[in-house]
């Protein structure tokens, strides 16, 4: 390869990545707009219609097949399907070819992710320990939202390395890789064999489909939609079943390897994930009524769990991984960032938004409504502290970098 050729894909690579920040980035915007307008609904005289919405029964019948859900569980169970597609998508492909591909990328933003969930889970359990019902939302505060946290991070300008990006996006990437198993493990319901048998089924149809070469979408996406039922019906989550069809999207075409399957079907789903399924799921889940909220609700186990360990869990439990492993020589700071903008960076992963609500509408989602509302509290109070401390401290720590340079 001569060296015009090499620089033009290093060009064609960087608008891809800058494309990539600036469609997540966008995301996060949507998201905040979503959630506000959801706020605005349940908080005025259009409460009683926006819960109308989302209790609307919608039925799918197919013979003897039958799929009846609320509006709400429509959205959590199928639009986020294709959310955790993307998700699987992305995964696969940097892990072959993206910076995951290279195990030195990997080690800090991996033991960042695992202290980022193992510290909010002990939080959370410390305030609810000994509450059955409670204890099973220890997952809520392990996540992180990237499209939200890229969304602040923007706030910044340019000034912002490239290399934070990275190391956001990166721990992100692993943070959904630990939802993904929490959600598998802890969060399904009563098994169906039967169902499961008609699931895995569909897992060597689309490995022959991916070993014969075949890169139209469509025989993915059917065997997917059939195991996305079968995986409703099993009392697994059916998310997962996203995540099982992207590793089976071929990366490149066995007869012209300067196409990408996976790469073109991922393009295409980035706008209707970052501007419709996420904005809708938002809408969906974050309308708290705060009208009646009592100082009792508001310090309930549950929300102060939830809101600390966001907030205090990913701090500590990022940045203390990340430099224990750091001093220990076994990784090193990135290229452009500072401990401070490491710090900041930490914090701004406490903002949890999407896959927090995600993960407790699964917690909590045959516990009633209260617990639903808890976690709400928790969740938005948490993500908004952790974004506007995040922002700062990397304000500042930008700042400190200008100013010696």
């Amino acid at each position: 390869m001569d060296l015009t050729n090499r620089n033009a894909m290093n060009t064609q690579e960087s608008t891809m990545f800058e494309r990539f920040f600036a469609m997540e980035t966008a995301g996060g915007i949507m998201l905040i707009v979503s959630a506000m307008l959801a706020m605005l609904f349940a908080n005025t005289l259009l409460g009683p219609y926006y819960q109308l919405i989302l209790a609307t029964p919608v039925e799918v019948r197919f013979g003897i097949l039958d799929i009846a859900k609320p509006l709400l569980l429509w959205i959590n169970d199928g639009l986020m399907a294709i959310f955790f597609f993307l998700v699987g998508l992305e995964l696969k492909r940097e892990m072959l070819e993206g910076e995951l591909r290279d195990r030195r990328n990997i080690i800090l933003p991996g033991v960042g992710a695992v202290g980022g969930m193992l510290v909010p889970a002990l939080v959370y359990l410390y305030f609810n320990y000994g509450d059955p019902v409670a204890e099973k939302g220890w997952a809520i505060p392990t996540a992180t939202d990237i499209a939200f946290a890229l969304g602040v991070l923007t706030l910044l300008g340019s000034r912002v390395p490239v290399t934070i990006k990275i190391f956001l996006t990166s721990l992100a990437i692993f943070d959904d890789i630990g939802a993904i198993i929490i959600i598998a493990i802890f969060y399904t319901s009563k098994l169906s064999l039967t169902a499961l048998i008609m699931f895995s089924l569909g897992i060597p149809i689309l490995a022959i489909l991916n070993r014969r070469g075949v890169i139209a979408r469509a025989p993915y996406l059917i065997v997917g939609l059939m195991m996305w039922v079968a995986m409703l019906k099993s009392g697994v989550h059916a998310t997962l079943s996203g995540i099982v069809l992207a590793m089976f999207i071929p990366i490149r075409s066995a007869k012209d390897p300067e196409v990408s399957p996976l790469r073109s079907l991922e393009h295409d789903l980035h706008s209707l994930v970052a501007f419709f399924v996420l904005p809708v799921f938002a809408f969906a889940n974050a309308g708290i009524d705060l009208r009646s909220i009592s100082a009792e609700q508001l310090f309930h186990g549950v929300p102060v769990g939830i809101a600390l360990g966001l907030f205090l869990g990913k701090q500590i439990g990022i940045f203390g991984a990340c430099f224990l492993f750091i001093k220990l020589g076994v990784t090193r700071l990135p290229t452009g960032m500072s401990w401070l903008s490491l710090y900041g960076t930490a914090a701004l992963c406490g903002i949890g938004f999407t896959m927090s609500l995600f993960v407790g509408s699964l917690a909590f989602e045959v516990k009633g409504a209260d617990m639903l509302f808890d976690d709400r509290v928790g969740i938005i109070f948490g993500s908004l502290l952790s974004g506007i401390v995040g922002y700062l401290i990397l304000r500042r720590s930008l700042k400190t970098n200008i100013e010696a340079e």
